[in-house]
């Protein structure tokens, strides 16, 4: 998968045994392959309505199958595991648009993957469950439930991508029990703020270089992002522009609801940036702000969503923002008292996490699983997501 930040393409390796809800994970190889020189914009630019071609779409869908067919070769390789042993490929593919239960769009072309690999594909899981009537997201939370549920323990999972999302999973809970949504901006308002510093050369560029958990081979587009938050360190928050920044509509909206780039992207980055130039903050300030925009809004969530239903013994993050320690401080200030945790404390690293999730639920297509949770996307019901395409031989159920 690729996600909201277009970091790259996560792949991952994973044994799957036993059967549904008590599936054994084994992960076996993984990595996050750069896109080559100039995707991350093409990609972008493909999600602009005003600058979307129909026939650069077309052309993107099928290259980055062939980047994504590249990324599958490339982990099976590094696990030293033949192609011809691999089941099933699940593919979220690269999100262009997605308008919640209004429509969705993935491209990196399924077909591709299955012809240049040979192994037979699941891939287009969200649109399926908007059809049920959900939003087609989140879709991680099947993956947490499976990996987090706990008899004598409440747990929520917190990933912080491009969006923040989180899972609730009350102990004992039942699939029909868990609780999830998306919060608000995770990376993509601190990484959109420091592209614009960057671009207009105001001689802060912060760092342009890949986060933590890197190993791809490719050529690395730029990707501006605060190193370790160290950046927002150096910075003051301010409370009144940051009381600004949490009226936003969505951060406080009832959920079921799950949000794209569209919420958040430039038009919100640059009133920011006005705001923040009316008021004569330094650069080092507005990152610190829209730092503690992620935190706070992430908080303001459970307060107002999770906790009236349960307070959670633990909370597990994912996702490229636990790399960054200023974050997480201002996390930990807003959620006192609750035990903090990683994912790579359970046995998958934070950075796979994602990769990981698409390879389950494509197992779980084959067998006939739905892996949507009502609850957390508002489906009418229960359905077995993603379409399937052959690769050279079915697998053996």
């Amino acid at each position: 998968m690729s996600g909201t930040s277009i970091d790259g393409i996560d792949a991952a390796l994973v044994d799957i045994t036993g059967k549904s809800p008590h599936l054994k994970i084994r992960l076996l190889a993984w990595d996050i392959f750069s896109f080559p020189k100039g995707y991350k914009e093409r990609i972008l630019a493909a999600s602009h309505p005003s600058k979307a071609g129909v026939d650069e779409i077309c052309r993107l869908n099928f290259e980055l199958g062939e980047l994504f067919a590249e990324a599958v070769r490339k982990v099976a390789k590094k696990a030293r595991v033949s192609l011809s042993r691999i089941a099933v490929a699940g593919s979220h593919g690269q999100t262009i648009c997605h308008l919640g239960g209004k429509g969705t769009l993935q491209i990196a072309e399924p077909s591709v993957i299955a012809e240049k690999t040979g192994i037979t594909t699941v891939a287009d899981f969200r649109p399926r469950d908007i059809a049920a009537g959900g939003f087609g997201a989140p879709l991680a939370p099947y993956l947490h439930y499976l990996l987090f549920r706990d008899l004598k323990k409440n747990r929520a999972v917190q990933n912080i991508g491009g969006i923040g999302n989180l899972t609730m999973i009350p102990k004992k809970a039942r699939p029909d029990d868990v609780m999830g949504f998306d919060t608000g901006p995770g990376n993509m308002v601190i990484d959109g703020l420091l592209k614009e510093f960057a671009e207009r050369r105001s001689g802060f560029a912060g760092q342009s270089e890949r986060p933590r958990g890197y190993g791809g081979t490719g050529v690395a587009d730029p990707h501006y992002y605060d190193h370790g938050g160290q950046i927002a360190a150096k910075g003051m928050v301010h409370l009144g522009l940051l009381k600004e920044l949490l009226s936003h509509p969505f951060i406080s909206r009832k959920p079921p609801k799950t949000s794209g780039r569209e919420e958040f992207e430039r038009p919100f980055v640059l009133k920011i940036l006005s705001r923040a130039r009316s008021l004569k903050l330094r650069k080092e300030d507005i990152i610190a702000t829209a730092t503690a925009l992620t935190a706070s809004s992430i908080a303001l969530n459970y307060r107002k969503f999770v906790f009236p239903k349960m307070i959670p013994d633990e909370i597990v993050f994912g996702g490229g923002g636990i790399h960054n320690a200023t974050l997480m401080r201002m996390i930990r200030a807003e959620l006192p008292n609750i035990k903090i945790s990683s994912f790579d404390l359970y046995g998958v690293p934070a950075d796979a996490a994602e990769a990981v999730c698409f390879a389950v639920l494509a197992h779980e297509t084959l067998h006939g699983n739905p892996t949507n949770i009502p609850t957390v996307t508002g489906a009418r019901r229960a359905a077995v997501l993603g379409k399937i395409v052959p690769g050279r031989k079915m697998p053996n159920l």
